[in-house]
């Protein structure tokens, strides 16, 4: 191996969207952690409404605090110093080094990114200067040349970086050959040579019969392969970055305790229901839009969103509201996490248009409560009790308003700084409260299941999250040439 005290660097793009490049930074930085290096993981540009909050007090995607997890460390703001949150199907909030910086329509942003490579540099170098190695994952794909001016999430950073790159081509959605061979026709010369391989991910079968495969791909393009990565089975464990994951969710079973979610149209942080979905006594069900909500869940759990007032408005739309009403008129239970918890009261006021345009509307009235949006947002970590179960939870606060009312007398939690969060209702049968990952703590999570009629199965969520990330590693040992790789991260330049 190289002189462990040059610092090295390596960029994994995809052809496209949702080809793994998340999972194979994750996997590919746990490996190298277990080598004995120092490790982080950068993108310089994400677009998720799956956030998590930093130790430093911004936020960041999920992806990037799974892929420092791996790396043994705490997440920082410097790890995703550019994150936007689509509220809109044209417009997005921005999010530089943690703190919303304002909201722009896409054609606007195209024209703000460069201002923001300056600081994506800057974060990039601040990582290298206390890590060995920095595995950065691109956005996209390099192919969408129409977007290539200005660019900082893929080519545009490489080359102002100068950072090799290791391209990922996905051959569980097919056409994978087309993908490497027509990214490279696109890209012009300078950017086929940053290119030093390619991978090939998400393989089910016998590897051998893609044999004439990477012939072809390397005769076309002159790279080499790393390897050729079967589908991860132990990805089911981890939290997924983007909602399109969602769109692959599978019905629940029907068998145990049912739980359903809505999918709204701006549904964030939805891997809160990761731990739900590990427990072999939960059928958890995501429900699409234009499908009703079962009627024979035992819960239904409102989830967090990007756009509170117009999700509210879409949950509507799809006739949900009628179909929660029926839910809790035959007894059934309901929590809101968040915006859910917003929802669920009598109204949600926003007087300064800071999801949308400024407005009012009547809440869902299970919980006597209101919310006024405002500023300034809540980014914390926070620990607490639940008050029912009695029973610790730990997440984080990531909000803007302020909701209270009667309710608000019964919290559902109750905060290690004395403070309380969330509401119940008389009845006790509705909760909410803006607490996101309360179900990664274990105790509560067989509490809360009882109190429904199930059980916990023991199972430690952090655990099988940590054997997951070791079972990728592992995988990635046998199929990548992680020793390629970092040959590959030695061609960066010490600066």
């Amino acid at each position: 191996m190289a002189d462990p005290r040059k610092t090295r660097a390596v960029m994994l793009q995809g052809t496209g969207s949702d080809v793994g490049k998340s999972l194979l930074v994750a996997g590919l930085c746990r490996a190298l952690t277990r080598r004995g290096l120092s490790v982080r993981p950068f993108k310089p540009q994400n677009m998720s409404n799956n956030a998590a909050v930093t130790a430093d007090g911004g936020e960041i995607g999920r992806a990037q605090a799974l892929q420092a997890r791996a790396c043994g460390v705490a997440p920082t703001v410097h790890m995703n110093p550019v994150l936007l949150k689509p509220q809109s199907d044209i417009g997005s909030q921005i999010v530089v080094r943690g703190v919303v910086v304002g909201t722009a329509k896409a054609a606007d942003y195209q024209a703000r990114k460069r201002e923001l490579l300056g600081t994506v540099l800057d974060s990039f170098d601040r990582l290298m200067a206390e890590a060995d190695i920095v595995v950065v994952e691109g956005a996209g794909s390099p192919a969408e040349v129409n977007l290539r001016a200005g660019d900082i999430a893929n080519m545009g950073f490489a080359t102002a970086a100068q950072v090799p790159v290791v391209l990922v081509g996905d051959i569980d959605r097919g056409g994978v050959i087309a993908s490497l061979v027509g990214t490279h026709a696109l890209l012009p010369q300078e950017e086929r040579d940053r290119i030093k391989g390619f991978l090939i991910n998400k393989f089910r079968g016998d590897v051998r019969l893609f044999d004439e495969g990477l012939r072809i791909i390397g005769a076309h393009t002159g790279w080499r392969g790393f390897g050729v990565v079967p589908w991860l089975a132990e990805a089911a464990t981890l939290p997924a970055e983007d909602a399109v994951a969602l769109d692959r969710t599978r019905p629940g079973s029907g068998e145990g305790v049912r739980i359903a979610v809505p999918m709204l149209s701006r549904i964030a942080n939805f891997d809160d229901f990761d731990p739900l979905a590990q427990e072999p006594g939960v059928s958890l069900t995501m429900v699409p839009p234009g499908r009703p909500l079962p009627g024979d869940a035992d819960l239904v759990i409102l989830p967090g969103t990007k756009a509170t007032i117009a999700d509210l408005a879409f949950l509507r739309a799809q006739g949900w509201d009628i179909d929660l009403l029926a839910h809790w008129r035959r007894g059934g239970r309901v929590l809101g996490i968040c915006g859910g918890y917003q929802m669920l009261g009598r109204s949600i006021a926003d007087p300064d248009g800071i999801e949308g345009p400024p407005g009012e509307a009547a809440g869902l009235g299970l919980l006597d409560v209101a919310t006024v949006l405002k500023g300034p947002k809540v980014l914390e970590e926070a620990r607490a009790t639940e008050r029912r179960t009695v029973a610790a939870v730990a997440g984080y606060e990531m909000h803007m308003g302020r909701t209270e009312g009667p309710d608000r007398a019964r919290p559902m939690l109750a905060l290690a700084n004395d403070a309380t969060d969330g509401a119940e209702s008389e009845d006790g049968r509705v909760q909410g409260c803006y607490l996101h990952g309360l179900f990664g703590a274990d105790g509560f999570r067989g509490a809360f299941l009882a109190g429904l009629g199930g059980a916990g199965s023991g199972l430690s969520y952090g655990a099988a999250v940590e054997r997951a990330l070791d079972a990728i590693a592992d995988r990635l040992e046998r199929e990548m040439d992680i020793d390629g790789i970092i040959a590959v991260a030695e061609q960066f330049p010490s600066r």
